[in-house]
């Protein structure tokens, strides 16, 4: 069902594409652009490889593991395409405000053909210079608004990153269970704390998802999250990682940028699961391992798709199968038998024979839940809840039996 809604996508944003070629260009993007006859006779821009110009914006830098992410994944997928860095445009710590607005209209006026943003609230600032360039292609990773604005020249990215913290959780687990098994801690003591961003689906479709799995290897674990309301804050993502510690929590993850709560939980001496990067260096006794996103994946498939004319799906997102989420090295702090355990989870997700949100896994309010469209699509079917099949951006954002969530 995944791949059929996927190609639906890409049908509809092929459609929309051929509709919106008549538009006239800007003149130095034009300039840069050759035309191609499809085999129906109509016209597609083509950008010759030496003439394009990558545009990106990110909320941090190659210092935070998020921004890094977006950086070594688009630098990646140049190389492979045989572009040179100086045809990308980097705009680092832009804020999600008026700032991102003037960065993406000055990455157009410099003649980007290609703009990628990075954050959330980039994606409306985007959108209002997508509708003034109809001759650029606009990509916004994590946001949900292409579908609905119906422009041909403007699309959401994301990745089913929800799998990767699904399977860390299990390597979470696998650590609760050597803890109680060595009578560190009892059954009814395995709660794991988590450092969480926003109180957004993104956030909490992650959360959740390492939750089930910590819970699938020890099912008496809960989970207390904590929001930040900040994407990348060492000082207070250290500060919420110690307040959860002093909760009682035995074990941290996150959804957050920085290397703060890892950093409080090598100080703390607790074992933790990161984000985004591999967490040992700050972390050499507790790190566990970190999901991560495999942004070159996307990158080439759309760089490739603006070289060759061809039309970039509405919404795109994919897991293990594309290769475009892992795991980092396992830490020394890892279970033994983590890694033979992981990569057996991991080959049944690819399967199929596994989903994350199996609805027979969680309960809502002492419930199991059978129906769920919030947006006039219905997300759970086959016994599942099916996360970003509909379109990119994650939106699980039931608050399960098990967890609790507060603002810190």
């Amino acid at each position: 069902m995944k791949k059929t809604a996927k190609a639906v996508c890409a049908l509809l944003s092929a459609a929309l594409l051929l509709a919106g070629c008549g538009s006239s260009a800007k003149t130095e993007t034009k300039a840069a652009a050759e035309s191609t006859t499809t085999a129906d006779g109509s016209t597609q821009t083509v950008v010759p490889k030496e003439k394009l110009k990558i545009g990106m914006l990110l909320i941090g830098d190659e210092n935070e593991g998020y921004s890094a992410s977006h950086i070594n994944g688009l630098k990646e997928a140049a190389k492979t395409l045989g572009l040179s860095e100086d045809q990308l445009i980097l705009k680092t710590n832009i804020r999600e405000d008026e700032s991102s607005l003037d960065a993406t209209e000055d990455l157009a006026n410099q003649g980007c053909q290609l703009i990628f943003g990075t954050s959330f609230g980039y994606e409306s600032y985007m959108l209002e210079v997508a509708k003034d360039h109809p001759e650029i292609t606009f990509c916004h990773a994590s946001g949900n608004q292409a579908a609905g604005a119906s422009l041909s020249n403007f699309h959401n990215y994301f990745d089913d990153i929800f799998e990767a913290r699904y399977v860390s959780g299990v390597a979470a687990g696998l650590k609760l269970k050597q803890m109680i098994d060595e009578g560190k801690i009892k059954a009814d003591q395995a709660r794991l704390g988590y450092v969480g961003a926003y109180p957004y689906a993104e956030v909490i479709s992650g959360y959740t998802a390492f939750y089930l799995g910590a819970k699938s290897v020890v099912p008496e674990t809960t989970m207390k999250v904590l929001y930040t309301n900040s994407w990348g804050d060492p000082a207070v993502e250290a500060e919420t990682a110690k307040q959860l510690i002093s909760d009682g929590c035995v074990l941290l993850s996150q959804h957050a940028d920085t290397t703060g709560a890892p950093t409080a939980a090598e100080e703390e001496k607790v074992p933790c699961v990161g984000y985004n990067i591999d967490m040992t260096g700050v972390a050499p006794d507790s790190a566990i391992t970190s999901p991560t996103n495999n942004w070159e994946v996307y990158y080439e498939y759309a760089i490739q798709s603006v070289l060759s004319g061809e039309p970039i799906a509405t919404d795109w997102s994919e897991g293990f199968a594309q290769d475009a989420v892992r795991l980092t090295k396992l830490g020394t702090a890892a279970a033994p038998g983590t890694e033979e355990k992981l990569k057996e989870v991991e080959q049944k997700i690819k399967d199929g024979a596994l989903h994350v949100f199996d609805t027979k896994t969680f309960t809502v309010n002492g419930k199991e839940v059978t129906s769920y469209a919030p947006n006039g699509q219905e997300l759970v079917s086959d016994g599942y809840f099916h996360e970003s099949e509909y379109r990119s951006s994650p939106s699980f954002d039931l608050i399960v039996d098990g967890i609790e969530a507060t603002a810190n």
